[in-house]
C-alpha cells in the first residue's frame, strides 16, 4: 500500500511537471519549421521594412526562415487578430508598429482583437517619421510652412496612411498645437499616402524615410521636420518638432509579439534571438542607412513602453475626433 501511495505522488508530480519540461524542451528544439511573421501593414513601409530585416537575421540563426506575411487593415487590427488567435506555439509573430497597444483600443469602440491577447517579445527598432511636402510647396523650412499655413486656414489638405494612424495622429496633434487649420484626406497606407505627394494630390505628408529617400534625393519632395524627440543624424539640418513643441515625439516604435499562452521560456528564446540580430553589424548597418535605429528590448521592457505611450496617443486621438467604427 506505501509503495502504491507512493507511486500515485511520484506520477502526480510527474503531471504537474511535464507542462513545464515541454515547454523548456520546445524552446530548447525551436524552431524546427518556418515562422510565421505577420505584419500588420503594406509592403514597403516602416514595419514591413524592419520585419525583413530582422527576421531574415532571425532565421540564419535559427536554421529556419521566418516567412514575411502582410496582412494590412484595421491600423494592423487585422493582423493582430490573426496572431491573437493563432496557436501559442511560436511559429506565429507579429511585427507592428505600437498602434495595437496605444492607439486602437482608443480609436475603436470595439477591437477585432484583445491586446492582452498580444504578448510584447521585443522592441526591436525605432525610427522618426518626416513631414514631407511637394516640391511645389510654397516653403522650404518648417518655419515657412507653419506660417504659410497659418496665413492660409482651410487652404492646404494632407495625406496620412489611413484614420488613426500614427500618421494621422502626428499631423492632428500638430495642428492642434499651433492652431493650424488643414484638411485630412486619409489613404490606405504609406503605399497609396506618398505616391499621392509625390504625384502632388496632396502637399503635405508625414512618412518614414524607407517611403521617401528616392523621391527627396531626386527633388520631387522636400522633407522640412521630424517628429522625434531629437534630431535624426541622417538629417541633422532638420528640426525636431520638438524644439517647437516641448514632448512632442511620434516616433513609431517596431517590435515582435506572440499569441498570449506562449510559454515564458519560448518568449524568452525569441526575445534573445531578435535582440541579438538587431545587435548585428549587417542590421545595425542596413536600417541606419533607412534612418531606424535599432534598439533591443526584454519582453518586460517593451511592455512597460507600450504602456508609457498610451497617454500621449490617447491624447491625440482625442484631439483628432477620429473614430474607426
Amino acid at each position: 500500500m506505501f509503495a502504491s501511495a507512493a507511486l500515485r505522488k511520484g506520477l502526480v508530480v510527474l503531471a504537474l511537471l511535464l507542462p513545464f519540461q515541454s515547454a523548456f524542451a520546445q524552446g530548447a528544439r525551436y524552431p524546427e519549421k518556418p515562422v510565421r511573421v505577420l505584419v500588420g501593414y503594406a509592403p514597403g513601409g516602416l514595419p514591413d521594412t524592419v520585419a525583413r530585416i530582422v527576421s531574415q537575421k532571425m532565421g540564419e540563426r535559427w536554421g529556419q526562415q521566418a516567412v514575411i506575411e502582410n496582412r494590412a487593415g484595421a491600423n494592423s487590427g487585422l493582423a493582430a487578430e490573426l496572431v491573437a488567435n493563432a496557436p501559442p506555439d511560436g511559429y506565429t509573430l507579429l511585427v507592428t508598429d505600437n498602434s495595437t497597444h496605444a492607439i486602437n483600443p482608443f480609436l475603436y469602440r470595439k477591437l477585432p482583437y484583445d491586446p492582452a491577447r498580444l504578448l510584447p517579445i521585443s522592441l526591436v527598432a525605432r525610427a522618426p517619421l518626416y513631414l514631407a511636402a511637394h516640391s511645389s510647396f510654397p516653403a522650404n523650412t518648417l518655419n515657412e510652412a507653419i506660417a504659410l499655413l497659418k496665413a492660409n486656414p482651410g487652404k492646404f489638405t494632407f495625406g496620412s496612411s489611413g484614420i488613426g494612424s500614427t500618421h494621422h495622429l502626428c499631423m492632428e496633434f500638430f495642428k492642434a498645437t499651433l492652431g493650424l487649420n488643414m484638411a485630412h484626406v486619409p489613404y490606405k497606407g504609406t503605399g497609396q499616402s506618398v505616391p499621392a505627394l509625390i504625384a502632388g494630390q496632396v502637399p503635405l505628408v508625414w512618412s518614414a524615410y524607407p517611403s521617401l529617400a528616392g523621391s527627396a534625393k531626386d527633388g520631387r519632395i522636400k522633407l522640412l521636420a521630424v517628429n522625434s524627440l531629437r534630431r535624426s543624424s541622417s538629417a541633422p539640418n532638420l528640426p525636431a518638432i520638438a524644439e517647437l513643441i516641448p514632448g512632442f515625439d511620434f516616433a513609431p516604435t517596431i517590435g515582435f509579439f506572440a499569441p498570449a499562452g506562449t510559454p515564458r521560456e519560448l518568449i524568452a528564446r525569441i526575445s534573445n534571438d531578435a535582440n541579438e540580430a538587431v545587435k548585428s553589424a549587417d542590421v545595425i548597418a542596413k536600417l541606419a542607412g533607412l534612418d531606424v535605429q535599432t534598439v533591443g528590448s526584454t519582453p518586460e521592457e517593451y511592455a512597460a513602453s507600450l504602456k508609457s505611450d498610451e497617454g500621449r496617443y490617447a491624447k491625440a486621438v482625442k484631439i483628432s475626433g477620429a473614430t474607426a467604427d
